[in-house]
């Protein structure tokens, strides 16, 4: 699938150096140098992510992003010669998903692009529901194809192991895992070490996604509750 990758910068340079490397890494890209032509875009037919920038003459990127907001949830990038702690958090709170601060790499800002692409293809229902790799469990969502986790609609790093745990609970949440169950379904029956093991890796989960509803079953082991639950 060709991504389709809005461009929102008035700087004609960094506005065609971006478009190149997008454009060399196969992505089609929609080039503007208004925030109001960039809404236009929007209403007729809306690309995958934005890259925009703040700055920018008439409707600024703060309003645009606000806007966009509304009535989508499509990943937003903002590129912004503005490097205020302050400003970066006002891009973020009116719903950007990243912030660069430029002068900035080219290439990191593609690596970004294919991340937040990713992710949110990922969190698609329509996705989901074709993708019979795809665990969900409350707002974990675990991609068996890719061995990757995603929690609060972020991934997160996780082992080979640690996936395997979650994917055991998430198959089956509300259900009660003892210790030497879980020890047996993630390290194998010819494993012959403590079930401390378990806990440790438990531990590591809940640090990781502090708020994952992982619960201990006191003298029993762990389950993973329902969000259905009240």
């Amino acid at each position: 699938m060709n991504h389709i990758v809005g461009l929102v910068e008035d700087d004609p340079n960094i506005r065609d150096i971006v478009e190149g490397y997008l454009l060399k890494e196969g992505f089609q890209v929609k080039a503007l140098d208004t925030a109001e032509k960039a809404w236009e875009v929007f209403a007729q037919e809306p690309p995958d992510l934005w890259v925009l920038d703040l700055m920018l003459p008439g409707m600024d990127g703060y309003e645009f992003c606000k806007r966009v907001r509304q009535s989508s949830e499509v990943p937003i990038i903002i590129i912004s010669a503005k490097d205020d702690e302050v400003d970066k958090i006002l891009g973020l709170e009116l719903g950007g998903d990243d912030y660069l601060t430029k002068p900035f790499s080219p290439r990191e800002l593609v690596a970004r692009v294919k991340r937040h692409l990713k992710r949110w293809e990922v969190m698609q229902p329509d996705q989901m529901n074709v993708q019979e790799d795809i665990i969900r469990a409350g707002s974990l969502l675990l991609n068996e194809t890719e061995r990757s986790a995603y929690f609060n609609n972020q991934e997160v790093e996780v082992t080979t192991k640690e996936f395997e745990m979650l994917r055991i609970l998430a198959e089956q949440e509300n259900r009660a895992f003892s210790r030497e169950e879980l020890l047996v379904k993630v390290w194998g029956d010819d494993y012959f070490g403590s079930d401390r093991a378990v806990d440790d890796l438990v531990k590591r989960l809940r640090k990781k996604m502090k708020e994952l509803p992982l619960e201990t079953v006191w003298g029993h082991g762990y389950r993973l509750r329902s969000s259905r639950e009240s």
